[in-house]
């Protein structure tokens, strides 16, 4: 089953949370959430908004894009995770096999490496 994006919210703020030793009740006061609606956040019960989420963040003194790495993180291991459960389960005879460590060697584009897009050529537009 797929990490649902507000699980993996919840779950990074908990641990984050829990990490600094605070209680919800410490958190949610700092934020201005009440304390059920910040639990409920946490266990991946209720969708934060983005003004929540950065209060939240504000409350726990950590940016809002290192919890959102994180969250891209988990979701991106359990994509991992479906994909090496498929292909073991899933082989086609007499098709050539290509392990996931294989796959994952590829060469990868750097983050911070930008793409342009040229605009059509007249001759593409006319077409």
């Amino acid at each position: 089953m797929s990490v649902l994006l507000r699980e993996a919210l919840g779950d990074s703020l908990r641990r984050t949370r829990v990490s600094q030793s605070r209680t919800l009740r410490e958190v949610s006061s700092s934020a201005r959430v009440s304390l059920g609606y910040l639990s409920e956040v946490e266990r991946g019960r209720k969708e934060a908004s983005s003004e929540l989420l950065a209060a939240i963040c504000d409350a726990l003194e950590v940016p809002l894009s290192t919890v959102l790495y994180e969250v891209s993180e988990t979701l991106s291991d359990s994509v991992e995770d479906r994909s090496r459960s498929r292909a073991s389960s899933a082989t086609i005879p007499g098709t050539p096999q290509v392990s996931l460590e294989a796959a994952s060697s590829a060469p990868r584009i750097d983050e911070d490496t930008l793409m342009v897009i040229p605009a059509p050529s007249a001759a593409l537009a006319a077409a």
